[in-house]
């Protein structure tokens, strides 16, 4: 499904400051994988989702998606196939619109455009029975401004959004590091459910450690552009919070901190 190959990121090349994000990095997803990234701050974790959304360019290496090498795709083309939810409430969604005319824009995705009118009442039924899966009575607000809605419910109806065109791949870029625990749970609990239903391939990259171990299939710990544990299968389900945390503490010794 996804390959990075022997992949290169430097930052401020060719300067005093130049720094190695990563080097001949090599990561493999495979389809239907759920796969929790972790990693200390500066680990390469952002990094990694912007090269495969193509918001970065790799210095060297390619990047093949579904047998295809999109390593100069551009991120507009790329996003097509891949979805992709922040960490910011307020970057997946149009505040100023309603929640209607927002899912009408996505529902408009990757089609041509035309005169013809953006929202489409014929839909209505169809959006409220997608709001209805995130329990939070957003079917019932459909001429409401995504604005005035709390996050937690701002990223629900990101979810939604990202789910409802035809991708491939969910990316998910720490987005529930800005919600209140209550929300962080709910989100994460509508979260896996959207991944089970749909069987979609997905990155998670999350601060949350016990996050990582309850959801996902697969979990990565990323450190100084490498990785420094992987688990699937039984030891992703035999994982617990406080093994990763000695890894973290061992990890952080060795850097000097």
């Amino acid at each position: 499904m996804l390959q990075l190959e022997n992949i290169t990121k430097l930052f401020n090349k060719g300067t005093v400051d130049e720094s190695t994000v990563f080097d001949n990095f090599n990561l493999s997803v495979s389809k239907g994988e759920f796969v929790s990234l972790i990693g200390s701050n500066g680990s390469g974790k952002t990094t990694l989702l912007n090269l495969i959304c193509g918001s970065l360019k790799a210095d060297g290496g390619r990047i093949l998606f579904q047998g295809k090498d999109i390593t100069n795709l551009s991120e507009y083309k790329r996003a097509r196939s891949i979805g992709r939810v922040f960490q910011d409430p307020k970057a997946g969604t149009c505040p100023n619109l309603t929640i209607l005319e927002n899912l009408s824009l996505a529902a408009n995705k990757n089609k041509p455009f035309g005169l013809g009118k953006c929202v489409s009442k014929k839909r209505i039924d169809y959006f409220k029975t997608l709001l209805e899966k995130t329990n939070m009575g957003l079917e019932n607000r459909l001429n409401v401004q995504v604005g005035t809605l709390s996050g937690g419910q701002r990223q629900a109806l990101a979810l939604v959004i990202a789910n409802m065109s035809d991708i491939d791949l969910l990316i998910l870029d720490e987005h529930t590091a800005a919600l209140d625990p209550k929300s962080s749970e709910t989100i994460m609990q509508l979260t896996d459910r959207f991944i089970q239903e749909s069987s979609i391939t997905t990155i998670m990259v999350t601060h949350n450690l016990r996050f990582a171990v309850e959801y996902g299939s697969r979990l990565i710990m990323l450190h100084e552009g490498k990785s420094v544990v992987d688990l699937s299968g039984a030891d992703k389900a035999n994982a617990n919070v406080d093994d990763l945390l000695k890894v973290f503490n061992e990890i952080s010794i060795e850097s000097g901190n």
